[in-house]
């Protein structure tokens, strides 16, 4: 089984590379991110015209989450992050495919920090990790996909000193992700390359892509009973080499 996760940073925009990766990837599961799309404008038929089911969660200009499934339908089992209900903002989706829980979240980014941004970002994130504890210990099988909007260690960005300021490697960010991870969940990319410099986001300014001046802030988190079954773990960089990408390249994991 194939999962994966992509920032796609407008989907109507960008629907011919989404459309060019599904067919290339084949990925059974795809949570997409940053669909800047309201639900009624989300090309929901030209997604099942690729031989996808899809549970979409839009909002106008901004935010954005869906679930993709190969040949099914996903079954949607939440919508936005319990605690949270009031929320104004599309940032998690929750469905069950094949057995398997998959929960897809595009986290706050926080910029400008301090300020109100960054305490959304953190009430998010505070609320969001109450909703994993729950879900790692119901024992069922999850993977919580997406762009988290955090740098979890100086070994997963190209230069961190450049970016200090950034509410993805503010130590409240971190200690967040840091707490998350004490529940037990498994980092599949750092589990498969522990090592390895390895990114997910690319900005498009100064020339990053070329140089590979990247962050690796998009996580694919496996609960305790998938973490045995992940074979692999990897992100298609080449895509985000693509006319008109995304900034972000889609990260994906493979479970037997």
């Amino acid at each position: 089984m194939k999962i994966a996760t992509f920032n796609v940073n407008g989907v109507n925009g960008r629907l011919p590379r989404l459309l060019e990766w599904l067919a290339e990837s084949k990925p059974d599961v795809a949570c997409l991110q940053e669909l800047k799309s309201p639900d009624a404008n989300f090309p929901a038929a030209a997604i099942r015209e690729a031989g996808y089911g899809v549970l979409f969660h839009g909002q106008r200009a901004w935010n954005g989450v869906a679930i993709l499934a190969r040949g099914r339908e996903p079954i949607e089992t939440g919508r936005g992050v319990p605690g949270f209900e009031d929320d104004p903002q599309s940032r998690y989706l929750e469905a069950v495919v094949d057995g398997v829980v998959i929960g897809c979240l595009y986290l706050p980014n926080g910029n400008p920090q301090p300020g109100p941004k960054f305490d959304y970002k953190l009430a998010w994130f505070d609320r969001f990790n109450a909703h994993a504890a729950k879900l790692f210990k119901s024992g069922l099988p999850v993977v919580l996909c997406g762009d988290y909007n955090v740098v979890p260690t100086d070994a997963d960005i190209y230069n961190p000193a450049s970016w200090r300021d950034d509410a993805l490697l503010q130590p409240e960010s971190r200690a967040a992700f840091a707490r998350l991870m004490a529940q037990g969940w498994t980092d599949a990319i750092r589990s498969k390359h522990p090592n390895e410099k390895i990114y997910t986001y690319w900005d498009y300014w100064r020339n990053r892509f070329p140089r590979n001046a990247g962050l690796r802030i998009d996580h694919l988190l496996l609960s305790a009973d998938l973490a045995p079954r992940l074979i692999d773990a990897g992100v298609d960089r080449e895509v985000r080499a693509r006319e008109g990408a995304s900034d972000h390249a889609p990260t994906w994991i493979t479970l037997a």
